[in-house]
């Protein structure tokens, strides 16, 4: 029978705990929420590697360190709410419930989100709810937001979804640029959102969040 509990130490001493994630929390959730339960069965085995798992397609859960990295500088605290763009099966969100109060887990696709629903429960996950609805709508019955995170490339940040963020609030996705990608950090001040770069990371682009393209003859 694998090992996962060996599995989670080796995958925190090796990919998160060297890229500057310092915040107890983070390492502390990491530690503890089985990752392979919130993967296909056929992918458990795979569940620690440090790569992006395809979930479904165009979909992946994303490798530990840019994860633990968006969190490091999200930097969610005990009593706040969070939106979870792309939640998939719900790994994502049960790390951010041990952190956060609340999360919104937001996932389009109904079979992820069903398998999110069920393994958030098996695993005791209390204070985050599944929400099925497009990506680029947000949950706004929900918001506003003081964090939200995209697990998930993006070319652009829906207009309604950045309307969820609370003055003051940070968010964090992946800018997708054709094959390379760079995560930013934004943080709303007086309706506006500032953003810059802090590290390199990829992923495929979310539905609802690419770039239109033109048609050129």
């Amino acid at each position: 029978m694998a090992d996962y509990a060996t599995r989670r130490n080796v995958m925190v001493d090796t990919q998160v705990r060297p890229q500057d994630v310092t915040r107890f929390p983070i390492i502390e959730a990491m530690l503890s929420v089985p990752r392979e339960r919130f993967v296909p069965p056929a992918l458990r085995e795979l569940a620690y590697l440090g790569e992006n798992l395809e979930l479904a397609p165009g979909r992946v859960l994303l490798e530990p360190r840019s994860f633990a990295k968006m969190l490091e500088h999200l930097a969610i605290g005990p009593g706040d709410s969070v939106l979870h763009v792309g939640a998939g099966m719900g790994y994502g969100a049960a790390v951010i419930a041990r952190l956060a109060q609340f999360v919104a887990a937001l996932e389009s696709d109904e079979t992820l989100a069903a398998r999110a629903e069920e393994a958030l429960r098996e695993t005791g996950v209390d204070n985050a709810a599944v929400f099925r609805a497009p990506l680029e709508a947000g949950v706004p019955s929900a918001g506003p937001y003081d964090a939200i995170l995209f697990e998930g490339g993006v070319n652009l940040i829906p207009a309604a979804t950045a309307a969820q963020l609370k003055d003051g609030g940070r968010i964090a996705a992946i800018f997708m640029d054709g094959p390379l990608g760079e995560v930013r950090l934004g943080v709303r001040h007086g309706g506006r959102i500032s953003w810059r770069g802090v590290f390199n990371a990829t992923a495929p682009v979310l539905p609802g969040h690419a770039r239109a393209q033109a048609f050129t003859l």
